[in-house]
């Protein structure tokens, strides 16, 4: 039984070895350099040749790549055999998988025969894997033979994946992914894609508009160096059907799993994809106050809108709002304060437009929204909603 990785060749690479010409070998070196057929014509020195050298040894086998190996069972005797079945699991920490591609024994082997198998198998652990191999036959005599070869290697893992989430005022939430290259060799990233949890929908920040075409941030050559990190961004936003729903989206944690594809050496293909990736739901309290509309710049002591959005996080309570606003020393609120808001039942919301006027210059903070619920007595606060840039007219014209 003869069991062999199968695996693509590499570049064949020599060490130049060379002098000056007063040195005591003279030209002989680089003459050797220039004769050798492996070294590139014209670029003798370079390490790199244009040969192709066949797999001297195991190598690395990393997760998300295709283990293939081919099986060769030889009959070394001078006997016709029957009734062969060769059979190859693959045993993890996890499980066991049969690999063979034909579950049928072959009816006779003669002598100088061989049956020949390739398997191939995805891997998809990390940490050591047995390939065991067991072969049966029954001889002339009758008398069933069985053995087995047990062969061990380790699965590495090739990138180094980090997150950070950002849950942003208007549901949105940002997901950034790091990336690291942990092999010993360059990597082509082919595909870094979201798919996101059936709530969301993903649009990819990877890409700058250059002359009207999409390019991506990284260049057009997407090779990522050993050890190299590398930064993805993606913008989920709630779907409509669940953004109407208040209080969905808020208890929400799963966003999606990261689908990662990449080619190495002479196009050997791997494929990574991430659990479901999880964010830290934020707490928004009973009454949840965020703004759909305003301004980035308005007119020293002139009067803007803003629109705010107010949603009931309770799932049981219906509460009864009134409004109050209190001036602060640069934002003064310009209406009634006091009125009531109505009722507003569980997992619901209402719009609300609001008007201000400034009386300072600069970059000023919307404070003094308060919020009280009249059947519990309760109220909710709510300073530095947003900023504005408040300019003079006259530097605005």
């Amino acid at each position: 039984l003869a069991v062999m990785r199968l695996t693509k060749p590499t570049l064949f690479t020599n060490i130049p070895v060379t002098c000056e010409e007063r040195d005591l070998p003279g030209n002989l070196f680089n003459q050797l350099m220039k004769d050798d057929p492996s070294t590139v014509k014209g670029a003798e020195t370079l390490m790199l040749g244009e040969m192709l050298t066949l797999p001297q040894n195991f190598g690395n086998i990393f997760l998300g790549e295709t283990f293939s190996s081919y099986i060769s069972v030889h009959n070394d005797s001078n006997q016709v055999v029957k009734d062969i079945l060769v059979k190859a699991d693959l045993q993890t920490s996890s499980q066991r998988l049969n690999l063979s591609a034909s579950s049928a024994a072959v009816a006779e082997l003669k002598p100088d025969c061989c049956i020949d198998d390739v398997i191939h198998h995805e891997v998809k652990e990390i940490g050591t894997h047995i390939l065991v191999c067991a072969v049966s036959y029954t001889t002339q005599t009758g008398e069933k033979m069985y053995f087995r070869k047990f062969f061990k290697f380790q699965v590495l893992k090739p990138l180094d994946v980090k997150t950070k989430f950002y849950n942003a005022e208007t549901d949105e939430v940002f997901l950034e992914a790091q990336i690291q290259n942990i092999t010993t060799s360059p990597m082509f990233m082919e595909k870094v894609s979201l798919e996101p949890s059936m709530m969301y929908n993903v649009a990819e920040l990877n890409t700058v508009n250059t002359a009207g075409e999409s390019e991506s941030t990284f260049g057009a050559r997407t090779y990522l160096q050993p050890m190299d990190t590398r930064q993805y961004l993606y913008c989920l936003k709630p779907k409509q059907e669940f953004a109407e729903k208040a209080g969905v989206i808020k208890g929400v944690t799963v966003i999606g799993k990261l689908d990662i594809v990449w080619k190495t050496n002479l196009g050997e293909r791997g494929r990574l994809q991430t659990s479901q990736l999880q964010r830290m739901a934020p707490g928004y309290g009973d009454v949840r106050l965020s703004l759909e509309t305003i301004p980035d710049t308005v007119n020293l002591e002139e009067p803007f809108d803003i629109t705010c959005k107010i949603t009931n996080c309770s799932s049981e309570r219906t509460m009864d709002l009134v409004l109050e606003m209190c001036n602060t020393n640069s934002i003064h609120w310009c209406g009634v304060s006091g009125r009531q808001l109505g009722k507003l039942h569980p997992s619901s919301s209402l719009h609300l437009a609001l008007t201000l006027l400034s009386s300072v210059q600069g970059l000023q903070s919307v404070s003094g929204l308060r919020l009280t619920d009249t059947f519990l007595k309760r109220t909710y606060e709510y300073d530095d909603i947003a900023q504005v840039c408040v300019v003079s007219s006259e530097i605005k014209q």
